[in-house]
């Protein structure tokens, strides 16, 4: 198949042909980019999360365990000031619970 398109491709010679495949290719990728891509980005369910704690889902760390430091724990109640890190930055190994 590839044979098939490179002799179908106008102009004589490796140079011509080379350079007649890379302007195609440019060509498909700039209308995928500009064209094809922004169409089909709103029918992409990317952007589309819903956290509730409605649902069962908890919001966010802390809504399972009060005691456990997150955002939305107040640092006065939990003894840490604004500057305490709740955890350690020695090791990349979490401490287990």
């Amino acid at each position: 198949m590839y044979a098939w398109i490179w002799r179908k491709l106008p102009f004589d010679g490796f140079l011509g042909k080379f350079a007649t495949s890379i302007v195609l290719v440019t060509g498909i990728l700039a209308l995928f980019w500009f064209v094809v891509f922004p169409w089909a980005e709103p029918l992409l369910p990317f952007d589309d999360v819903q956290v509730t704690q409605e649902g069962g889902v908890p919001a966010g760390p802390g809504a399972e365990d009060p005691g456990m430091v997150g955002p939305s724990a107040d640092p006065r109640e939990s003894g840490l000031d604004d500057h305490d890190i709740p955890y350690s930055t020695e090791t990349d190994n979490p401490s287990p619970r």
